[in-house]
């Protein structure tokens, strides 16, 4: 993978975002994002196929039949087999999973992936409504008006009376703070105004208030409504040499593995994310690589009980001890295991659609070391890194393992 571009993650915590001015157009975000990557490789006639992944423009956006928005990021891309896939709030990664898998085929050399999301156009409350498609619709009647929020409540009321509340509490809080303080190093981050002083403070005190929203959860523990896309070139050896491009300059995909279970079924233990964990040890052992031996991660955190729940599910802590990990700073940027460098979902946006792709970025730019601020180190010994991207409450997952080149 090569030439990653980023939007900025439009939404509330940068200080040009006006609910009352409306929305910029899903086709100027997948134009900007395309033609970023476009100008990268050499322009439209490298690419051989596109695809873009998005949850629900349909409905947001009144807009479907996204492939056909490819000839408007370059008329040079007219004629050329497009397609679109959805898996919920994994649609980026499986839209990277089709470029692999198109380039694995050998039906392409050079694919142009892309991802987006506009989602700013409905209120927070109705759009909870939408987004609550990613779950089964005959458990939609029952469950909360914020629904996923009320889903992920759940886990997390779980894992208080399995695991002990406040200290579970205390590592959603530094998750938060983390989240943000990453984020800050991100010019393109919907959080990088965010100019709290006492992060952790605000967060541990803020109080759970079951009566104006969910019950185990605060707003700091919920990624926020995002705008924005992010698009990647998934290229062969040949379509390397093609763009003209050396190996170091891209990440090569060691491993990768897309999962389902059963959207009609509840979670057998709401404490662990079980399809997290089988689709990261998938795609581990195809690339060969163990979770220590991982330079930095990017992982789901839809919510923060998500986030250390993941940590669990790599295998980084014991159940019940994802909570010591982030609290003990191992997952910082400059700790045991950076993760979400650039903010994650907390920090850096959801854009539901552009999610799983914004990850690949991401991995791309710190492998590479075009990170700028939210450069980490990447040591010479764990030159490999990692992507969850998670559809729904576990429902579909795409995991990636990438290597320095």
């Amino acid at each position: 993978m090569i030439a990653g571009y980023n939007t900025v993650s439009m939404g509330t915590g940068r200080s040009e975002f006006n609910p009352k001015k409306g929305s910029r157009s899903l086709e100027s975000y997948i134009k900007e994002a395309g033609q970023a990557v476009l100008k990268q490789i050499g322009g439209a006639d490298n690419v051989d196929e596109g695809v873009i992944g998005n949850f629900m423009a349909a409905r947001f956006n009144n807009q479907a039949n996204l492939p056909a928005f490819f000839p408007l990021i370059d008329e040079g891309l007219k004629f050329k087999p497009a397609l679109s896939v959805e898996g919920a709030c994994a649609s980026g990664g499986l839209a990277l999973v089709s470029a692999i898998k198109s380039v694995l085929a050998e039906t392409a050399d050079v694919v142009l992936a892309l991802g987006v999301e506009v989602q700013n156009t409905k209120k927070a409350v109705y759009g909870a409504d939408i987004l609550a498609a990613a779950g089964w619709n005959q458990s939609r009647k029952d469950g909360h008006a914020y629904f996923f929020p009320g889903v992920f409540s759940d886990r997390a009321g779980a894992y208080y009376e399995k695991y002990g509340k406040d200290r579970t509490r205390q590592a959603m809080s530094q998750w938060y703070v983390n989240a943000i303080e990453n984020a800050r190093l991100c010019h393109t981050a919907q959080e990088t105004e965010n100019k709290k002083s006492n992060l952790y403070g605000m967060a541990l005190k803020m109080p759970l208030n079951p009566k104006k929203f969910v019950d185990h959860l605060t707003v700091l523990d919920c990624s926020k409504v995002s705008d924005g896309a992010s698009a990647i070139a998934v290229v062969s050896e040949e379509g390397l040499k093609r763009i003209g491009f050396k190996p170091e300059e891209a990440i090569e995909v060691l491993g990768f593995a897309q999962m389902t279970s059963d959207i009609t079924l509840n979670p057998t233990d709401l404490t662990v994310l079980e399809t997290t964990k089988h689709v990261v040890k998938k795609a581990l052992d195809m690339a060969g690589v163990r979770s220590d031996q991982l330079g930095t991660i990017e992982l789901h955190d839809c919510f923060s009980i998500a986030g250390i729940m993941a940590i669990e599910a790599i295998g980084l802590a014991e159940p019940g001890k994802g909570v010591d990990f982030v609290i003990d700073g191992k997952s910082k940027r400059n700790g045991e295991m950076p993760i979400n460098t650039t903010g994650g979902l907390i920090g850096w946006g959801h854009p539901t659609g552009a999610t799983g792709v914004h990850q690949a970025v991401t991995v791309w730019e710190q492998l590479t070391g075009r990170a700028g601020d939210a450069q980490i180190e990447i040591k010479e010994d764990r030159p490999y890194a990692l992507s969850i991207n998670m559809g729904g409450d576990d429902k579909t997952l795409v995991s990636i393992v990438y290597k320095k080149g």
